[in-house]
């Protein structure tokens, strides 16, 4: 059984002799380390080259759960895929350990949080978007185009005999999404069969 020892600061000025220390400490004679990269990144180097060389009966231990990564869904998601491997995890800040029950459960508490977070934050989106389009507010991309001047450039390339390519330049939008924007229109004169091909 090995411990590994994971420490990461966000800024190349900050130290990680602090981290490096506790990790020591507790017997962690393999230290990983990431300087200057944000906990919300999980594709580290030194992150990556640590989750490589785990092996089942391992320990990756961390100061503190910050350290291994910010988002609290995706820290679970990670812990549960080392346990799925037979690695255990420690942080010693938070007395997490998925090696002891006690661990276990504390763990089991801030997934179920987690979870509860993220369909609260689910829920108040899907309500502020039902408000949002009760108010009249447009909800996603803006079209590329609105129904005028779709009729415009379909009018201009059936009747005036006008280009798609300069169309779409005067709309600032591909041939391609004019040509699909204007076969839906009702087409009327010589060149609409044009627009089937």
């Amino acid at each position: 059984m090995r411990n590994f020892g994971y420490a990461r600061v966000s800024t190349v000025e900050q130290n990680l002799d602090l981290q490096l220390s506790a990790l020591r400490a507790v017997g962690c004679h393999d230290v990983l380390t990431d300087e200057g990269i944000s906990g919300s990144d999980f594709t580290r180097p030194g992150l990556s080259k640590l989750l490589k060389r785990l092996r089942t009966g391992d320990t990756l231990t961390v100061w503190r759960l910050d350290r291994l990564g910010r988002s609290l869904f995706n820290l679970i998601k990670l812990v549960r895929e080392l346990e799925d491997r037979g690695v255990q995890f420690r942080s010693l800040s938070e007395s997490i350990d998925t090696g002891t029950s006690g661990g276990r459960l504390l763990f089991h508490l801030l997934a179920a949080m987690a979870e509860f977070e993220r369909s609260l934050v689910s829920e108040r989106t899907r309500a502020g978007m039902a408000a949002a389009r009760a108010r009249g507010s447009q909800i996603g991309r803006k079209p590329a185009m609105s129904p005028e001047q779709i009729a415009e450039a379909t009018s201009a390339f059936i009747d005036d005999g006008v280009s798609l390519e300069d169309l779409a330049k005067q709309y600032s939008i591909h041939p391609r999404t004019l040509k699909s924007k204007m076969r839906l229109t009702s087409l009327v004169g010589d060149r609409s069969s044009d627009l089937i091909g």
